[in-house]
């Protein structure tokens, strides 16, 4: 089994970001393919960037980050769940990939955007595309896109998908296996 880190970038209060996670990995566990965790950045709470250090060089000073680099060099793939805050994603999210270099790179990511209005975040996916890429981060072309998040979202804080993001959601994960799998053997060919 590949091992898979959903990150859910959203911190602010009243946040849906970890309802969306929480649905994308039981959907990535009866995949069959994940051994999957979730990485809540509103739990983690990395400062902003301190290490004294660019990461580059991966001299890291202070427990979080080493915590944080352990977590990111261990996985094999990546889901990156989104929100769009001002035409971007969210800046909890930049921190936290500024805050390395090597463990991102030669690993696919799906993305997983969603807004409460018509968007449905693809303008927080373009600007995360950019910035995995200068990671070598591969980030897929099959995405899950949710817009009018909030009718989705039951009393019980509960995401139910319609059709169309179910079926995104599967086809999203069965590319990131066959990435995984490519990807896996170019991250070994040191």
């Amino acid at each position: 089994m590949y091992k898979l880190k959903i990150i859910s970038s959203t911190v602010r209060p009243g946040r849906k970001g970890p309802i969306v996670a929480n649905w994308i990995a039981e959907t990535a566990k009866k995949n069959g393919n994940f051994d999957v965790e979730i990485l809540d950045l509103g739990e983690i709470n990395l400062p902003l960037m301190n290490e004294p250090v660019h990461p580059m060089m991966k001299q890291y000073e202070h427990a979080h980050t080493k915590q944080w680099s352990q977590k990111i060099e261990e996985a094999d793939a990546f889901i990156f769940v989104t929100a769009e805050y001002d035409y971007s994603y969210p800046a909890s999210l930049k921190n936290a990939l500024e805050y390395l270099v090597h463990e991102w790179a030669y690993k696919p990511a799906g993305l997983v955007s969603y807004s409460a209005g018509a968007f449905a975040g693809v303008r927080a996916v373009m600007s995360l595309k950019n910035d995995l890429l200068s990671l070598r981060t591969i980030s897929l072309a099959e995405a899950v896109n949710i817009p009018g998040l909030n009718q989705l979202i039951n009393e019980d804080d509960e995401f139910t998908p319609n059709e169309i993001i179910a079926t995104s959601a599967k086809t999203m994960l069965t590319q990131l296996v066959r990435w995984t799998k490519g990807l896996k053997v170019i991250k070994e060919d040191k």
